[in-house]
């Protein structure tokens, strides 16, 4: 029998497949014109090297090597900008449906982001603009995305303008400094957040998306829902000044200003014209759903339909002159000059305090922009790319703060499911809602002069609807699932998000996340083996009825995942209870129901990876079994792993005897050992 570790080097499943073979890809090529160019070369750069690795060229002379050089290069430029891959090969026949999607998209974005500017954000309505805009131009170019909107979202733009009101509180100096600072403070945040988001991306840690739950994101969302109704009821009623007066400051407190308020001074006019609005929003979507099939009336752009109406019936009756706030005439010039660069001394004084708001921003918004791509990606069939999506929204976003008081943006599900459903196939549809957005904005905003403003906060007012359309189901799944931790972490972020603020209520959620992630992943999963009669297979006791263990002493155990140093620390501690208690949950007060072992073998088949931290762990843990007189056995090591204990100093521990190809190998050792005593005595 061999002493040293047996190792199969079987490399037949790395010999690349002959030209021609049919693969999987090959047999579902159909409608090529809905698969853009990018897919296309990015499987073609991975089986170009894949044939260098494997030097299937037979032609190395020097031009030959200088072209495929250049190829290469021009395959990672398309593939990091995929805008070069498909807009060089664009169709007209795809512009049709590409540029009803932008039309369509801008119509509803254009009202939205001045809702979004104005109401929440607490800055002029042409900051939500050019964020509906600007970024949406540099996402089209770098993203990976075929019909992601990048534009403001209502959660991250209320997240912002807390901020703003923080702020001002604190460092208003005169009533001329209040629009000033709070471009600046926008800026700056939107500066942390681009800045963010492209590090995150460039440090490949597009993960994250995996790592917080669900849960989670819709207590948040709740939450923001709850908050912005609040907010814009307040604006319904006509209540704005005097709103200033009493001054509430939190979400409760706003709440009971509405309830002693609402009934007593509410303005008429304006209240009825709110939510006139808001009835016409949702009776016109409510109307649309109902005819999906029909075309022509699911496409109407109901909050477009009542930003005009309502616009020509307050310029028509002059509802200003009554008391309805309207929204005047607006600078599209923000700050001093249209373009300036955003690392300036009056920016940079709010750094430190807006850090924490930009890093929350840039991951709610990352996550909700994940979630509409990979719903697109599925329904449209082609794949993306989580880091390079986050180097696209930080790039859009670092563009962005070169304008003024642009508000962060990301992508939407609604509007980037809209955006699909009429026709939008490539990021041609987001160019052309840009540019329909920068029109707008330079050269018609100045029909929305008498817009009134209690319309925009009937307009956010229908988002709070689509924010919370989904909270009751998910409430019920949890409920029924018994997921108690899933439906503890969405209340706790939207009570604390209510009760105190959004930033408290996510952090402490967020951290709480992390922590039960870690917690789960420091346990390394582990389980006992035992013989089946008669056989030398060797399963786990739990879940085979059939399985025996050995004789009393031998534990076999076996290790299903990698070692690192996360896992490996709780490694002594989770073996311990093993050999005292075996694989049924049991309080450590009570008394082992095991004796201890004598002889552990451990089956290590599914360890790929050690990495230094755990091999260090697992040789002290090794050293201290021996001590103890304990035999050891590893059993099924692969040749990785196995180098990896080497090199930290294994074999100074355990002789070559130890390493067993199998566990039948090493039960054999064993009992031939056990028999030698018994015949002794």
């Amino acid at each position: 029998m061999s002493h040293t570790p047996i190792y199969n080097h079987d490399t037949s499943h790395l010999i690349a497949p002959p030209l021609g073979t049919a693969t999987p890809s090959t047999s579902s090529i159909v409608g090529m014109d809905a698969v853009s160019n990018s897919d296309i070369g990015e499987r073609t750069a991975l089986l170009d090297a894949e044939q260098d690795h494997y030097g299937t060229s037979a032609d190395t002379g020097p031009a030959t090597a200088e072209m495929s050089k250049k190829s290469t290069l021009l395959k990672r430029v398309k593939y990091y900008i995929p805008s070069l891959s498909w807009m060089p090969n664009y169709s007209l026949s795809l512009f049709g449906g590409d540029f009803l999607a932008g039309v369509t998209v801008a119509s509803m974005l254009i009202p939205q982001s001045v809702s979004y500017g104005s109401a929440l954000a607490k800055l002029s309505p042409v900051t939500g603009l050019f964020s509906a805009s600007i970024p949406g131009i540099v996402y089209a170019l770098l993203g990976s995305s075929r019909q992601l909107n990048v534009a403001p979202e209502a959660a991250l733009s209320l997240l912002l303008g807390q901020a703003v009101s923080e702020i001002r509180h604190e460092y208003l100096d005169s009533p001329d400094d209040d629009a000033g600072i709070g471009l600046s403070v926008a800026t700056i945040i939107t500066l942390q957040v681009g800045l963010i988001s492209f590090l995150l991306g460039f440090f490949r840690l597009g993960f994250i998306d995996v790592v917080l739950s669900r849960a989670l994101l819709r207590g948040f969302i709740a939450a923001v829902a709850i908050i912005i109704m609040i907010e814009q009821l307040i604006s319904m009623f006509g209540l704005t000044a005097l709103v200033h007066t009493v001054d509430p400051e939190t979400t409760l407190q706003k709440f009971l200003f509405l309830m002693e308020y609402a009934f007593t001074h509410a303005h008429a006019l304006t209240t009825t014209v709110s939510f006139g609005a808001l009835f016409a929003l949702v009776a016109m979507r409510s109307i649309k759903n109902r005819f999906k099939n029909t075309w022509w009336i699911y496409r109407i752009p109901e909050v477009l339909v009542v930003v005009i109406l309502s616009t020509v019936m307050s310029s028509q009756l002059r509802w200003d002159k009554d008391g309805i706030q309207i929204m005047g005439h607006v600078d599209v010039q923000t700050g001093n000059s249209f373009l300036e660069f955003p690392l300036r001394a009056a920016n940079l004084r709010f750094l430190q305090r807006t850090t924490s708001v930009a890093g929350l921003i840039a991951v709610v918004g990352f996550l909700d922009s994940i979630v509409a791509a990979k719903q697109n990606a599925a329904r449209f069939g082609y794949s993306i790319s989580p880091n390079r999506e986050l180097v696209a929204l930080g790039a859009a976003n670092l563009a962005g703060s070169f304008i003024p008081g642009t508000l962060p943006a990301y992508g939407s599900i609604t509007r980037s499911r809209i955006n699909g459903d009429v026709g939008g196939r490539t990021q041609m549809a987001s160019l052309v809602c840009s540019t329909i957005i920068l029109l707008v904005t330079f050269f018609l905003l100045h029909w929305l002069y008498y817009l009134p403003k209690c319309v925009l906060a009937s307009i956010i007012g229908l988002v709070v609807f689509s924010l919370l359309a989904e909270t009751p189901h998910d409430v019920l799944y949890y409920w029924n699932m018994g997921a108690w931790v899933d439906l503890t972490l969405m209340s706790l972020t939207f009570f604390l998000s209510i009760l105190w603020n959004i930033e408290v209520g996510v952090i402490t959620s967020l951290v709480i996340s992390l922590l039960l992630v870690v917690h789960r992943s420091s346990k390394p999963r582990m389980t006992i083996l035992g013989r089946i009669p008669g056989t030398d297979r060797w399963k786990p006791v739990k879940d085979d009825p059939e399985a025996e263990e050995p004789t009393e002493g031998t534990l076999i155990v076996r290790i299903r995942e990698n070692l690192d140093f996360a896992n490996t620390a709780q490694l002594k501690e989770r073996l311990r209870r093993l050999e005292l208690y075996g694989i049924h949950k049991t309080h450590p007060s009570e008394e082992p129901r095991r004796q201890e072992a004598n002889v552990l073998v451990f089956h290590m088949a599914d360890v790929d990876r050690v990495d230094a931290s755990a091999a260090q762990i697992f040789c002290e843990l090794l050293e201290e079994y021996k001590s103890r007189g304990v035999g050891l056995f590893i059993a099924h090591l692969r040749p990785k792993p196995y180098k990896t204990l080497v090199k930290a100093g294994i074999t100074d521990i355990l002789t070559a005897d130890a390493f067993r190809e199998t566990v039948a190998d090493a039960m054999t050792i064993v009992e031939a050992s056990r028999m030698t005593r018994e015949a002794r005595f």
